[in-house]
């Protein structure tokens, strides 16, 4: 009789801990994020190695969602304060695509 050897195969966080999955949908919704919001914070978190350092800022004035990128002129001073849905980007397309704008300055 053969042995059959397998290897195990990795299983995606779903199914590592779906309460964690679930629990992150929940407070993100309750906090006003949208899907591709949840789906850019979880990817800027995957551990690419890549540096997030583009802000993205909600006016308090408006409530729009404007990003900054280093080298703009209110880059340093502008801080980001995630209890007002405030985040980081790993790049700019990535800002584009959760419907934040650039800012103009």
């Amino acid at each position: 009789m053969r042995q059959s050897f397998r290897t195990p195969q990795k299983r995606s966080v779903l199914f590592r801990a779906p309460g964690l999955v679930i629990g992150a949908v929940a407070f993100g919704a309750a906090g006003g994020w949208t899907a591709s919001d949840l789906l850019a914070s979880w990817s800027a978190s995957g551990g690419s190695g890549q540096s997030c350092r583009i802000k993205g800022n909600v006016s308090i004035a408006t409530g729009e969602r404007i990003f900054h990128v280093p080298g703009q002129r209110r880059y340093s001073e502008t801080r980001i304060s995630p209890q007002y849905g405030e985040r980081w980007f790993c790049s700019e397309f990535e800002a584009w695509a959760a419907g934040w704008r650039k800012s103009k300055s």
